[in-house]
């Protein structure tokens, strides 16, 4: 099958080889039904950005499914399969996931190898599970995750047995709650259930813990940083799509830059072409100390940030998004307000640590409203544990 990552450029691309995930899936014998659409390169909130038109949710097609894995949300909440992989670079797993009302696992970076995932931000990209319940997404994450020689960035940690920690009882457990995530202007609706969701995992067996994450938990500062990262590495990933060695070429070039030129001019999508030109600015001479090593150490304070956290609880509650899934064309006109959807998931990316959207509750509207709770590096076993007992509890 093609690997079109959503864009004319790749329209025609046949990968002469299967990633690692995939080829953990083929040896245990999983059967693949097809590959889902998405936004281009990964590149957006809400499976719009496709060369190959939009994702509709399956809850209500006059929405977004979320993204930029929408595709793949949308097929196991519509039941066309039972589990997916998606690639989560700033919560292109836990987001549409949330939005149609579905399982989604981003694990720690370096948990699942990246060898053979597109490049998006490499120090970002993650693979992760996408699936009906919480039991199906530790089954899927145990079968892929590991060790990797051909992926410098995979973790040489032997995964352990997900499944046993799932017996619903969280004894013991602090869960902690960040006043940073609960600002005035959350919708009411996701508020209340977040916090009904705080009440479940307490009748559980669960402590509530007040945290604090002054930077970690303050959007624009995540949003800048994860932004400035992410198409900083977007236009160096981004410059191997040439026409030179694989996916279209223009034919009407003179000469070699021509040729570069017409291909990514008629090969790539507004958002990506967006992201490209940002982030070439933000590496550019003269710009580089006040935007790009500017975020990353902000990056490295929201590490910090969760650090501090992780010292007082075990596991962290909050949100998803911070709205339930918009209306199709929507946002579209308005990148900026497209970006801060990602407010809750960019910094869980930034900090390389583990998060998970459980489905909870359901909003007047219709509408899925996911919990996303958040662990420490590897810390995929108590994540779970807490996301089988909130499962249990929403049941």
């Amino acid at each position: 099958g093609r690997t079109t990552c959503g864009s004319h450029i790749l329209e025609n691309y046949i990968a002469p080889y299967d990633a690692t995930a995939v080829a953990r899936l083929r040896t245990a014998g999983l059967v693949f039904v097809g590959k889902t659409n998405m936004d281009e390169f990964a590149m957006g909130s809400s499976n719009e950005n496709s060369y190959f038109g939009p994702v509709r949710n399956p809850r209500d097609t006059t929405r977004v499914p979320g993204g930029s894995s929408g595709g793949s949300a949308a097929a196991v909440a519509a039941n066309e399969t039972v589990l997916a992989l998606g690639s989560d670079t700033g919560g292109s797993v836990r987001q549409p996931a949330g939005y149609c009302g579905v399982v989604g696992l981003k694990p720690t970076y370096g948990r699942i190898s990246r060898y053979g995932l597109v490049a998006y931000a490499s120090s970002l990209d993650q693979i992760g599970p996408i699936s009906k319940d919480v039991t199906d997404a530790a089954h899927l994450l145990q079968t892929i995750a590991g060790h990797d020689p051909r992926d410098s960035t995979s973790i040489n940690a032997a995964a352990p047995d997900y499944t046993a920690a799932l017996n619903g009882d969280l004894s013991g457990l602090k869960v902690g709650l960040a006043s940073e995530h609960f600002p005035s202007e959350l919708n009411a609706e996701i508020a209340a259930a977040i916090r009904r969701a705080a009440r479940a995992l307490e009748g559980a067996g669960a402590e509530l813990i007040d945290v604090s994450l002054p930077i970690a938990g303050h959007a624009e500062y995540c949003i800048g940083t994860y932004y400035l990262i992410a198409m900083a590495e977007a236009s160096a990933n981004l410059s191997r799509y040439d026409g030179v060695k694989f996916g279209h070429r223009s034919k009407d070039a003179k000469d070699l830059l021509e040729m570069y030129l017409q291909t990514r001019s008629e090969g790539f999508g507004a958002e990506v072409k967006r992201r490209i030109m940002l982030g070439t600015y933000a590496l550019s001479t003269g710009y580089y100390d006040a935007y790009y090593l500017k975020a990353q150490k902000v990056r490295t304070l929201i590490r910090r940030d969760f650090e501090t956290a992780f010292a007082e609880c075990d596991v962290l509650l909050s949100p998803v998004a911070p709205t339930t899934a918009f209306k199709l064309g929507e946002q579209l006109d308005d990148p900026l307000q497209m970006y801060l959807n990602d407010i809750y998931t960019v910094s869980v990316n930034l900090a390389g640590i583990p998060g998970i959207s459980v489905p909870f509750a359901t909003a007047t509207d219709g509408l899925p409203i996911g919990a996303q709770l958040l662990a420490p590096l590897l810390g995929e076993e108590v994540l779970l544990r807490a996301a089988y007992a909130l499962e249990q509890a929403a049941a």
